[in-house]
């Protein structure tokens, strides 16, 4: 069963200069992922993100965000910004 869940991820202590959706990616291929909105700073980056596939993926591969150091928000209610 395809699902969606919309997160505000937050990436500090470095983790803003590494490829961690790169990484989320090779390893849940069956997770699609849509930035909405972003933005990095020099200590910070802060991203609005769309995540779209079988729901065990979807959940695994935020886990796994969270395992490299991600902080993973949903974003209550609404929705992200359109575009």
């Amino acid at each position: 069963m395809q699902t969606q869940r919309k997160c505000w991820l937050t990436f500090e202590s470095g983790r803003q200069n590494e490829p961690c959706l790169w990484k989320m990616t090779r390893k849940y291929p069956d997770v699609m992922f849509d930035i909405r909105q972003a933005s990095v700073q020099k200590d910070i980056g802060i991203m609005a993100v769309l995540f779209t596939g079988p729901e065990a993926d979807v959940d695994a591969a935020l886990a796994y965000l969270v395992e490299l150091g991600v902080k993973v928000d949903p974003v209550e209610g609404g929705s992200l910004v359109a575009g």
